[in-house]
């Protein structure tokens, strides 16, 4: 199982990089979108440093959903999505790997240009560190629980607006949970409790989506 996990994690891999051109619009968007702000409401230090949590997670937010669409389409449409359901292996590791793999894809490059944004938007050191870490604890969520609404939606033809009212109202609490750990670190107060929360979702997330999703492939492909 561990071979096939890792085949497959691979195979999504390659077949990423060789779409380059398609792998640098969810990074291209999250920094447009960061770098609008300042422009849009002027340079003053203390209005940036209270909205750059919000906007630097709402922009990884958006920047995620954009490449959801992908995660099973391309299987779909060639029948690979079959023959993962026919082999031997648990559909739901399978689906694993493909969701991890849209992790590394999408949110590993965010996080790498996140603290050059926050530079840019004045958020203090202290809040640096906290948005790293739920970034890391939290794109993991957006793309477990996104996998869910793309495998419902996989075998639309123009499911893309219906994938974001189901997914974006799940989204919410990872949201709230993360900007408030940057405010709060950004304002020296415990982060405690918002990080606990963002790993329970986490853990919470990566046990049952893979097995959703995969229910959720076998309905679509039924």
């Amino acid at each position: 199982m561990l071979n096939a996990f890792l085949t497959m994690l691979q195979r999504d891999l390659l077949l990423a990089y060789r779409h380059r051109s398609e792998l640098a619009n969810p990074l291209l968007f999250f920094v447009i979108v960061v770098t609008l702000f300042p422009l849009a409401i002027g340079p003053e230090p203390g209005i940036l440093k209270n909205i750059a949590p919000g906007v630097i997670w709402v922009a990884a937010l958006l920047a995620s959903m954009l490449s959801l669409e992908s995660v099973f389409r391309t299987d779909f449409n060639d029948g690979s999505l079959e023959l993962m359901f026919l082999s031997p292996h648990p559909p739901s590791l399978l689906v694993l790997s493909k969701i991890i793999a849209h992790w590394l894809i999408t949110a590993v490059p965010l996080m790498l240009m996140a603290p050059l944004l926050a530079v840019l938007l004045h958020l203090p050191t202290e809040g640096i560190g906290v948005l790293l870490l739920t970034l890391l604890l939290g794109t993991p969520v957006l793309s477990l629980v996104g996998a869910i609404g793309v495998a419902l939606t996989v075998g639309l033809r123009r499911g893309g607006m219906l994938l974001a009212l189901l997914v974006l109202p799940l989204y919410v609490p990872v949201l709230i949970f993360a900007a408030g750990a940057v405010r709060d670190a950004a304002l020296g107060l415990p982060v405690i409790g918002p990080l606990a929360f963002l790993g329970a979702m986490l853990v919470l997330s990566l046990t049952l989506a893979p097995l959703a999703t995969s229910a959720a492939l076998r309905i679509s492909l039924g």
